[in-house]
């Protein structure tokens, strides 16, 4: 096969080059597949360093030259009266080409596209001001003329990756029986990301692609429940309203392209249904709910990998007394290790060094070795007062640094830390390097990553066997108490094991080694393989009843589901506590309606439950009785809730999406209670459940 890749940065091979993970995966899975035989190219900017390419490298300039105007038709709520309606942007366009390890590269350079030659992508501040903000925008056009041009007439596979960063790609290769578009969703960027609709259909029309845009649906109007859940997802950092004349980036992409690939299967499962997330009830509400539907069956897992540097050989080993004692910490101490970007929202950072803080100042004998990585340092105080006030247990480094000391803190440390939020991680790398080198992980329990096996209860839990670390459930809220404490719970069981349980700490760690090593790049490259074969050969997936069950899909199944799979649909029904379905399957009797109904209340689910509730009286009651109001104070009772929110719609302004108030009610054993919100006659609540799952009740009290 030739396979084609293009990405908006690609200089994993050289790390002078390199700007983002992307980049690193990118090139290693280049690589992985040249190694298996197959025709690789690159299609990637030249960034303005094609001095450094030369210098450093190999560089062939190609007889290719593409002049052209790039048409962008702006936003003028964004643009203002400063720019026109549309602005045309000359461009002359070169490639040149880079022969490495087996693949093909090549680098387009262009007045726009060799801006910003230190940082690669154009910062947020300049959107609305700077029309170098459309610099990824001119990449995926430069790519579409580039290879319409230099691969004419031939057959490959076109592998995308990130959707902001090639929406108009599929829909511009969609008439063109040679290429085979793969989409790859990179991170967790909101699946309801939208761009200004006239520019996307400006762009196409320029291209040729003959492709109609999805019918304008702006998101619809919003009953009082669904705008206070939807307002709240502005803290979430999973959904924000779009205005009218935009279209979904994800629609774009999913509809377009003939697969759509993941990189893990937690991240495949996350992006399909949102599920125990606050934004899972907003989801099945919205438009793109029907876009992951009907594009579900082109999904795959085509993985990624921990460094070969990790993963060959003997585990990566150090001189601990040497690393940790040059850090000025003591070796013989219990030792945790962090290591990821500057992002607190993302990385959970805030509630790590509040954990951090909190153990040591009740007196845990331990280290923390702390990298966030930041190229402008750290500017919040409280994170320097931890350090300092526990000089000698703690490290804290935010300097890029070689990747053999990474490998020495980690190869050095007996655990490490990883409590990212907000499900933004897909793979993390980073954490799969720390277990190949022997730390037994401590982590958020990320659908994304629990293809590392971290578990609540590794001791002896269901999975204890395969377990490799510890995992405190996953957190949705910024400044999160509940991750802070549910951290400083583990890191005490992590101490306390290593302590006093050696033989178990040890089966662990050889457990988090294997399970690390596995993640190779070679395997990367057999799972993209064996997806990008059939569609290769002509065969296409199709939609089939399993993926309808797994996900809850009941709506979707044909009739003649409910009795050629029958036991397939009454276990799914039962999972999930939907008495409908189940009912579809098996007869209704007062035993299964109460297995059904406790299942959905242990989900918080109360719209199944009020399925089966009117069969049995004392059900009906608990139902009912779960809020109430007395004497102007909220009364909650769910005893499998950790955390019980009522959040209500603050007064519109002006030309600013509506915001939320939130308030956290008083927990008073199995009861949780609060005063009336300011305003209407609904109570809006987010429950978190001791199992990690948020989901939302509302409750009429007027």
């Amino acid at each position: 096969m030739h396979i084609i890749e293009t990405y908006f940065e690609c200089g994993g091979f050289d790390h002078r080059l390199i700007q983002g993970g992307t980049s690193v995966y990118l090139w290693n899975l280049s690589k992985a597949l040249a190694g298996q035989g197959h025709r690789v190219s690159i299609v990637t900017p030249a960034h303005g360093r094609l001095d450094d390419l030369r210098r450093f490298h190999d560089l062939e300039t190609l007889d290719y030259r593409d002049d052209y105007e790039l048409p962008v038709v702006l936003d003028p709520q964004t643009w203002g009266e400063r720019f026109p309606a549309e602005v045309r942007i000359p461009l002359t366009t070169t490639a040149h080409l880079l022969r490495l390890d087996g693949v093909d590269l090549y680098f387009l350079s262009n007045q726009l596209l060799d801006e910003l030659p230190d940082r690669f992508y154009p910062p947020y501040q300049t959107k609305g001001k700077d029309l170098v903000f459309f610099k990824p925008l001119a990449y995926q056009v430069d790519a579409i003329r580039f290879v319409r041009e230099r691969f004419a007439g031939e057959k490959a596979v076109l592998h995308a990756h990130e959707p902001y960063y090639h929406y108009l790609m599929p829909a511009a290769f969609r008439h063109d029986p040679g290429k085979l578009v793969v989409a790859t969703v990179q991170s967790n960027m909101p699946i309801t990301k939208k761009v200004y609709r006239p520019k996307v259909e400006r762009l196409l029309a320029f291209l040729g692609a003959g492709t109609e845009l999805p019918p304008e649906d702006a998101d619809p109007p919003l009953a009082e429940h669904d705008a206070v859940m939807s307002g709240y997802q502005q803290l979430t950092h999973l959904h924000y309203e779009y205005g009218p004349g935009h279209v979904r980036v994800y629609d774009l992409v999913a509809d377009h392209a003939d697969l759509v690939d993941f990189l893990s299967p937690g991240h495949l499962e996350f992006y399909t249904g949102f599920a125990d997330t606050p934004f899972e009830q907003v989801f099945t509400r919205l438009p793109v709910h029907e876009t992951v539907r009907r594009n579900a069956h082109k999904s795959f897992v085509g993985g990624c990998a921990v460094g070969d540097a990790w993963t060959t050989g003997e585990p990566p080993a150090a001189d601990r007394a040497r690393v940790l004692g040059g850090l000025g910490l003591d070796p013989e101490l219990p030792t945790f290790f962090h290591n990821a970007r500057y992002a607190v929202n993302h990385k959970g950072q805030v509630e790590l060094f509040r954990a951090v803080d909190r153990v040591l100042d009740e007196g845990l004998a331990a280290n923390f070795v702390l990298r966030c990585i930041s190229d402008s340092g750290i500017d919040d105080p409280y994170v320097h007062d931890v350090v300092r006030r526990h000089e000698g247990r703690v490290h804290l480094e935010w300097q890029r640094v070689d990747e053999r000391r990474i490998v020495e803190y980690a190869a050095s440390s007996d655990f490490c830390l990883f409590p990212s939020k907000f499900e933004m991680d897909t793979f993390l790398i980073a954490q799969g390097e720390a277990m190949a080198a022997g730390a037994v992980p401590i982590a958020t329990a990320q659908r994304g990553t629990a293809h590392f096996g971290h578990v609540a209860d590794p001791s002896a839990g269901p999975d204890a066997e395969r377990a490799t670390g510890f995992a405190v459930n996953r957190s949705f809220a910024e400044d999160d108490p509940l991750l802070a404490d549910a951290l400083a719970r583990c890191i005490y069981r992590a101490a306390a094991l290593l302590r006093e349980q050696p033989d178990e700490y040890r089966r662990l760690r050889a457990n988090a080694i294997a399970n690390a090593r596995q993640f190779t790049w070679q395997r990367a490259a057999e799972l993209h393989v064996a997806a990008f074969t059939p569609l290769w050969e002509g065969r296409r997936p199709e939609p089939d009843v399993e993926l309808a069950l797994r996900h809850g899909w009941f709506d979707l199944l044909p009739d003649e589901a409910y009795e050629q799979h029958r036991a397939a649909v009454a276990e799914a029904a039962a999972r999930l506590g939907d008495a409908e379905a189940h009912r579809r399957c098996r007869e209704p009797d007062p035993a299964t309606d109460r297995a059904l109904f406790e299942t959905a209340w242990a989900r918080a689910d109360f719209t199944r439950c009020e399925r089966t509730a009117d069969s049995d009286p004392e059900l009906r009651a608990r139902l009912d009785g779960r809020c109430t109001v007395e004497d102007g104070r909220i009364v909650y009772r769910l005893p499998h809730a950790e955390r019980v929110e009522l959040v209500w719609l603050a007064p519109a302004e002006p030309g600013r999406r509506r915001q939320v108030t939130v308030r956290r009610l008083d927990r008073r054993g199995s009861e949780f209670t609060g005063p009336l919100p300011p305003v209407g006659e609904e109570l809006h609540l987010l429950l978190t459940l001791t199992t990690g799952r948020a989901t939302w009740d509302v409750v009429r009290h007027g």
